[in-house]
């Protein structure tokens, strides 16, 4: 049990009071008596230092745990830095050349930019003028300009039709118009006609013709046609450039006015020409040439620029199993200067110098035999004069040689009445150069 204490206070003063007296001797007020209890009192003590105790172990806990928050927020920190030092550690294989890309393509982008600005911008590019534009859809526009100019020949003998090919209308005077096509399409004709692409079918005239140049020139009052082409010039074309012809292949009645597409394959290409009743070339034609497409029927067509305008006249092709896409044309400059002089009604002549030749015959004693020889001179002709005789071996005209007597024709016509041309031959083995001057008489060489 606790101890019990007992205090004795004054009611009246409140004066503690240590006697046993019931009366105060203070004042003299009756004494009232107080126990406490100790204990209590102690036990108040105890549960304040323990609830002091308490409050400063929790600080100390508190204090702990914030310490270890503290440390761990750290480490949290450190952890997050280094995954990033790692991430960026391995996207700088990735960052560096992605902004070399972009720096090279900044670059370039700046480079074009300045190239366009001082070069581009102010280049000047000459070009010769087209009255029409070529697109990827075709050249309709081209083709209508020269179609309507175009029409079917028909050759008759004796009232009956024997052969057809094209030409087309090449010039007017006051009242005629004059259409070209080929002197082998109306060869042998006692009557020609016309068909135009109105279906309406017309006579013509031979203003004239000629079976070396392949030209031939008819006549229609001016009135009866509906179009005229517009001449080009084949000394401005380049290889590639395009061409296209229209014409009457084949069937006329079914495929006429026909149009095929095609390039320039070829200029000024030498062509040896062989008769029809003979595999041997009977003559050499400078032509141009051409992959577009001609057939038979198609001679003395146009051959057009992409322009719609005539640059020549379409003549000839190479037919094999083993050729494909190679035609051939007149050269219009070539047609025009015939056409010309048909219409003055100048005769067409050619120098000639009085000799017959013939090419070499291999034999069994010479199979390798080759060459053009003379078979026989005419009395008083240029070659007479000029020293050559039977039995010479002709190597060149000028500075070019001579392969085989269609060869020596060609050679022969580019030069003109009167002009002096050099000929080498050999005689005896050999070698001797003559000088002839060129005359008028005659068409033989």
């Amino acid at each position: 049990m606790p101890r019990k204490k007992i205090k004795t206070f004054c009611t009246n003063c409140g004066q503690e009071l240590t006697s046993e007296s019931e009366f105060c001797s203070n004042c003299g007020q009756k004494i009232i008596k107080k126990i406490e209890d100790e204990s209590k009192e102690e036990n108040l003590e105890v549960e304040k230092v323990s609830k002091n105790e308490i409050k400063e172990e929790n600080k100390k806990v508190e204090i702990i745990i914030n310490e270890e928050k503290q440390e761990d927020k750290v480490s949290k920190q450190e952890e997050i830095k280094k995954e990033r030092k790692e991430k960026f550690e391995k996207s700088k294989k990735y960052i560096y050349p992605v902004i070399a890309v972009v720096l090279t393509f900044i670059i370039c982008l700046g480079a074009f930019t300045c190239f366009y600005q001082y070069y581009l911008k102010n280049l000047v590019i000459e070009t010769t003028k087209r009255e029409v534009t070529v697109t990827d859809t075709g050249i309709s526009e081209a083709v209508e300009k020269v179609y309507d100019a175009v029409v079917v020949v028909e050759s008759y003998s004796k009232n009956k039709l024997y052969a057809t090919g094209t030409g087309f209308v090449y010039k007017t005077d006051d009242k005629d118009a004059y259409i070209l096509t080929n002197n082998h399409v109306i060869e042998g004709a006692d009557e020609v006609r016309v068909v135009f692409t109105n279906n309406k079918r017309e006579k013509v005239d031979v203003v004239g013709s000629d079976s070396y140049s392949d030209v031939a020139l008819l006549g229609i009052d001016k009135d009866k046609i509906i179009s005229v082409a517009e001449i080009g010039s084949s000394e401005n074309l380049k290889l590639g450039d395009t061409t296209f012809a229209v014409g009457s292949p084949l069937d006329s009645s079914t495929y006429a006015w026909t149009v095929t597409r095609g390039v320039i394959s070829g200029k000024n290409r030498t062509v040896a020409v062989s008769s029809s009743n003979s595999s041997v070339a009977s003559q050499v034609m400078q032509v141009l040439q051409t992959d577009t497409a001609i057939n038979s029927g198609n001679s003395g067509g146009p051959l057009c620029n992409s322009n719609g305008e005539v640059i020549g006249i379409t003549n000839m092709k190479l037919a094999s199993s083993q050729v494909e896409g190679m035609g051939f044309a007149i050269p219009i400059e070539t047609a025009v200067k015939y056409a010309e002089k048909f219409i003055k009604g100048e005769e067409i002549t050619y120098p000639y110098i009085g000799v017959t030749v013939a090419d070499a015959q291999p034999t069994y004693r010479n199979p390798d035999a080759s060459g053009v020889y003379v078979q026989a001179v005419e009395n008083g002709s240029p070659a007479a004069r000029g020293g050559l005789a039977k039995g010479d071996k002709i190597l060149k005209i000028n500075d070019v040689e001579v392969e085989n007597s269609s060869f020596f024709k060609f050679e022969l016509y580019k030069y003109d009445i009167g002009d002096k041309i050099e000929i080498t031959i050999e005689r005896d083995g050999k070698e001797k150069k003559l000088t002839i001057t060129l005359g008028s008489k005659g068409m033989n060489a």
